[in-house]
C-alpha cells in the first residue's frame, strides 16, 4: 500500500526547461546560482530573512524534481549525480531517491539511503517499509514496522498488504485488530484476503460486522462464492447489492456461465443495464467452456468490440475441440495477439501431434515467457522427441527465463524417455535449489523419471519423500516395480497404498496385475483379478483382462488363457491377441501363435513387431519356409521392420548403437573387448541360442550374427567407459532377444558389473550371473 506523497510542483514552463537540459548544464547552472555576484549579494543582504528561506526551498523543489524525473525514466545513476550535487536537502530529497530506488529495483541502495538519512519523516518510514514489503522481506518489514517512532493508517496498510499478499491470513487479522484506525483499504484488504485464501466463512463474517461496505467488496465477496462454485449465495449478495456496476453484472453472469447454466447466464445478460467488453466476454467463454462453440461463434460475432481475453477465449474452444484450422484462422485474423495467443495455439499443435507447426509459431514469436517454452518443450517430449526437448530446455535457462514446475516436468518425462539418468539427476538438484522438489505435480514427474531410467532405489526414496501421496503417487511406484520384475516389493506398495486410505483405482489394478505377470504370481493375480469388482467397484477393461491372458500364458496354461479371451465381455483387441501370440512363442505352440497372428495382421496390418514373433516362432521349430514367407508377406504389404538399437548415456552423451554398428568413434575397441568377452563367455558355459536367428545358414555365421546384436555393444562400450562399482544403464526400443540376456548374465558375473537394462517391455537387473526377472520374460 502506498501512501498519497507528491512533491511540490514547478511551473510547466521551468519544468520542461530543467527536463530538457543535459545533466552537466545542469550541474554548471547550480554551480553559478550557489557563486552569486556582488550585487546579488547586496541585494538579497537586504532581501527579508523569510524571502531566502522562500527562494531556498524553490531551489531544492527544483532538484528533488529532477532527482523524480530521472527516477521516473530508469536513470538511477543520473540522479544519484544530481543529488549528491546539491548545496542542500531536505528529507524530501531523501524520500525521493529511496522510492526511486525502489521503483527501479535497487532495494539495497534504497536501505542504505534509509539508513544514512539525518532525519527520517513519516514518509521515508513508509516508503521503506512498503519497499521490504514488496521484496517480500516480511521479517525484516516486521522490525522495521515495529521500531517506527510514528505510524499512520498507511504503515498500517502496508505490514497488512505485506501478510495478506503472502497468505499469512491470521498474522494480516492480527495486525487489522490492533490499528487504532481503519479506513476502506484496510476493511476491503482483509475480506480480500480471506476470499483469496479461500476462508470465505471468516470474510462472510467480516462482511456482516459492517454496513457501509463500498461496491467493490460487494464484488470481491461475489466473485468468492462464484470460485467456490457456491451460485446460490453469489445470487443472494447479488441480489442485496444496494448498487451494481458492470463487474457485478460481469461475475453473477461469468458464475453461471461457468457452471453450465447458460440460459440464466443469457437471462442475465440480457438484463445487464451496460455490458462492456468483460460482460461479453463472459458469455462467450462459458459456451466455449460447455462445449458450444457454434453459440459461442455467433455470440463472438455480435460482439461490439472485442479485447484479447475475448479472442483468446474463442480460439482456444477451437483449439481443445482439436479444430486447429479453424483456430488458425481466428488467429491470424486477430488484431491484438498477445503471448497467451501465441501459448494456445502453440500447445494445441503441440498437443494434436503436430510438432512441426507448434515449432514454427514458437520461432515467429517477438516475445517468449516461460509458459511458451514449457509448451514448446511439453510438444517435443510428448511427440518422442526427448533430446530436442532437452536441447530447448538448456536454451530456454541460457536465454535466462524463469524455469518453472511445467518446463521442468517436461524435461524429467523427456529424460525418462531416453534414460538420460544424469541429466535427469541434474534436473532434479536445479528443482531442490529452486525450491520446486515438493508437492505431488514434481514430485510423480521426479518419481517416474528415476523409474523408467532404471534406477529404482532412487524412485522408492523420492516416493517415500513425497509427504501428500496422490493416486498417482502409489500408481507410479506400483507400475515402476512390475516393470522391474520385482513384484513383491510392488505387492507391498499396493498393501501400504490401501492402508493409506487411498482406493485403488483401473490404473493401480493394471499395474498390480502386471507386477504378477512379470514374476509369475498365478494365484495372487488370478485372485485380483476375479475380486477388483467386489472390493475396489473396478470393473475388468481389455487392459487387466490383457494382462490376466499374459500372465496364465507365461504359467503355460494356454487353454485356461484362451477360455478367458473367450468369456471377455467385448472383443479383444490386437494386444491382448499379442499377449497369447507371445505365450505361444514361448512354449512353442506353433498352431496358437499362427491363429493369433493372422487375426492380428487383419487389426493392424503394419505392426511389424507381430511378424517377428510368429517368425521366431517358425525358427525355433526350424521352419525356415515359413519364416521366408513371412519375409516376402512382410515385403508385399509394404511392411518395415523396426530397426533395433541400443543406447546408454556416458558423461551427459547418449551413445546408440545397431547391430554390427560401424559408425562409433570407438568401435575398434568396442569390438576387440567382446572378442575377449565372447571367450570367456564360452569357458564360463555360455551357449549361443542360434535357433534365434532367422535365416537358414551355418551354425557358425549364426553365431557371428548373434554376437554383435546392439545391446551386446552398448553393454561393451559401458564397461569400457563407465567406472566399476557405478551400475552400467541400457536402453534398447525392442525387446531384448534371448540369447543376449543369456549372455549379458554371463558378462555380469565375468566383469563383476551391475548391468541394467531396459527394452520395450521391461527392465532386467543383471548382476552375479542371474537376472532379476528369473528368466520368467
Amino acid at each position: 500500500m502506498r501512501g498519497n506523497y507528491s512533491f511540490r510542483q514547478l511551473s510547466s514552463t521551468s519544468y520542461r526547461s530543467l527536463q530538457n537540459e543535459p545533466i552537466n548544464k545542469k550541474l554548471q547552472n547550480a554551480t553559478k546560482t550557489s557563486t552569486p555576484s556582488k550585487k546579488t549579494l547586496t541585494q538579497k543582504r537586504s532581501e527579508p530573512k523569510n524571502k531566502k528561506s522562500a527562494s531556498s526551498d524553490s531551489e531544492i523543489v527544483k532538484w528533488n524534481m529532477s532527482i523524480t524525473t530521472h527516477m521516473r525514466h530508469g536513470q538511477w545513476e543520473s540522479a544519484l549525480q544530481v543529488f549528491n550535487s546539491m548545496p542542500r536537502r531536505s528529507s524530501v530529497s531523501y524520500n525521493a531517491m529511496i522510492s526511486g530506488y525502489l521503483s527501479n529495483d535497487k532495494f539495497g541502495l534504497a536501505r542504505d539511503m534509509f539508513e544514512k538519512m539525518p532525519d527520517r519523516d513519516l514518509v521515508s518510514w513508509n516508503v521503506m517499509l512498503s519497499g521490504y514489503v514488496r521484496n517480500r522481506n516480511l521479517g525484516a518489514a516486521r522490525v522495521l514496522f515495529d521500531r517506527m517512532p510514528e505510524r499512520d493508517v498507511v504503515s498500517w496498510n502496508a505490514m497488512l498488504s505485506g501478510y495478506a499478499q503472502n497468505g499469512y491470513v491470521d498474522e494480516a487479522r492480527k495486525i487489522f485488530d490492533r490499528m487504532p484506525d481503519k479506513n476502506e483499504i484496510s476493511w476491503n484488504g482483509l475480506l480480500s484476503t480471506y476470499v483469496q485464501n479461500g476462508r470465505i466463512e471468516e470474510a462472510c463474517r467480516l462482511f456482516e460486522s459492517k454496513e457501509d461496505w463500498e461496491v467493490v467488496s460487494w464484488n470481491c465477496l461475489m466473485g468468492g462464492y462464484v470460485k467456490r462454485k457456491r451460485l446460490v449465495d453469489a445470487r443472494r449478495l447479488f441480489d442485496q447489492m444496494p448498487m451494481r456496476d458492470e463487474i457485478s453484472w460481469n461475475t453473477v453472469v461469468t458464475g453461471y456461465a461457468q457452471n453450465g447454466e447458460l440460459s440464466e447466464a443469457r437471462r442475465l445478460f440480457e438484463e445487464s443495464p451496460s455490458r462492456d467488453v468483460f460482460t461479453w466476454t463472459a458469455l462467450v467463454s462459458g459456451y466455449v467452456q460447455n462445449g458450444m462453440l457454434d453459440e459461442a461463434r455467433r455470440v463472438f460475432d455480435e460482439m461490439p468490440e472485442k479485447n484479447e481475453v475475448s479472442w483468446n477465449a474463442m480460439i482456444a474452444g477451437y483449439v481443445q475441440c482439436k479444430r486447429m484450422d479453424t483456430a488458425r484462422d481466428l488467429f491470424e485474423a486477430m488484431p491484438c495477439r498477445n503471448i497467451s495467443s501465441w501459448n494456445t495455439m502453440i500447445t494445441g499443435y503441440a498437443q494434436s501431434g503436430d510438432i512441426s507447426q507448434a515449432r514454427n509459431l514458437f520461432d515467429r514469436m517477438s516475445q517468449r515467457d516461460s509458459i511458451s517454452w514449457a509448451a514448446i518443450i511439453a510438444g517435443y517430449a510428448q511427440s518422442g522427441h526427448g533430446e530436442e526437448a532437452l536441447h530447448l530446455f538448456v536454451k530456454m535457462k541460457r536465454n535466462g527465463e524463469r524455469l518453472n514446475r511445467s518446463a521442468f516436468t517436461c524435461s524429467l518425462s523427456a529424460c525418462a524417455d531416453i534414460a538420460a539418468l544424469e541429466l535427469g539427476k541434474q534436473l532434479h538438484g536445479r528443482l531442490v535449489k529452486a525450491g520446486l522438489e515438493t508437492g505431488c505435480y514434481v514430485g510423480n514427474a521426479l518419481l517416474a523419471m528415476y523409474c523408467k531410467c532404471g534406477s529404482i532405489d532412487e524412485a522408492y526414496d523420492i516416493f517415500e519423500e513425497i509427504s501428500e501421496k496422490d493416486v498417482v503417487s502409489w500408481n507410479t511406484m506400483i507400475a515402476g516395480y512390475a516393470r522391474h520384475g520385482f513384484g513383491k516389493e510392488a505387492m507391498t506398495v499396493f498393501e501400504s497404498m490401501k492402508t493409506a486410505g487411498i482406493k485403488p483405482d483401473d490404473v493401480t489394478m493394471v499395474g498390480v496385475l502386471s507386477a504378477c505377470s512379470h514374476t509369475g504370481l498365478l494365484d495372487k493375480g488370478t485372485e485380483y483379478f476375479y475380486s477388483m469388482n467386489c472390493d475396489y467397484g473396478i470393473t475388468a477393461n481389455s487392459k487387466h483382462y490383457t494382462c490376466m491372458i499374459d500372465l496364465l500364458g507365461r504359467a503355460g496354461r494356454l487353454d485356461e488363457a484362451q477360455n478367458l479371451m473367450r468369456n471377455m465381455p467385448f472383443e479383444p483387441d490386437a494386444a491382448t491377441w499379442g499377449a497369447l501370440l507371445g505365450a505361444s512363442r514361448i512354449h512353442g505352440n506353433t498352431e496358437l501363435g499362427e491363429k493369433a497372428a493372422k487375426i492380428i495382421f487383419e487389426m493392424e496390418p503394419d505392426n511389424s513387431g507381430m511378424y517377428v514373433l510368429l517368425s521366431n516362432l517358425y525358427a525355433a521349430s526350424g521352419r525356415w519356409g515359413d519364416v521366408s514367407r513371412m519375409r516376402l508377406k512382410m515385403r508385399d504389404n509394404g511392411v518395415k521392420k523396426v530397426p533395433g538399437y541400443s543406447w546408454l548415456e556416458v558423461e551427459n552423451m547418449v551413445h546408440t548403437f545397431s547391430v554390427g554398428d560401424s559408425f562409433h568413434p570407438e568401435k575398434g575397441r568396442i569390438y576387440a573387448f567382446l572378442e575377449e568377452l565372447d571367450l570367456k563367455m564360452k569357458l564360463d558355459g555360455y551357449v549361443s541360442s542360434t535357433k534365434l536367428v532367422l535365416h537358414d545358414v551355418e551354425e557358425e555365421e549364426k553365431e557371428h550374427m548373434l554376437k554383435y546384436h546392439s545391446e551386446k555393444l552398448a553393454v561393451a562400450f559401458g564397461i569400457l567407459s563407465i567406472p566399476a562399482g557405478r551400475p552400467i544403464r541400457v536402453m534398447k526400443n525392442l525387446r531384448v532377444c534371448e540369447d543376449c540376456h543369456n549372455a549379458i548374465k554371463h558378462i555380469s558375473k565375468i566383469e563383476g558389473r551391475l548391468i541394467i537394462l531396459r527394452d520395450s517391455h521391461r527392465f532386467h537387473h543383471f548382476s552375479g550371473g542371474s537376472c532379476s526377472c528369473g528368466d520368467y520374460w
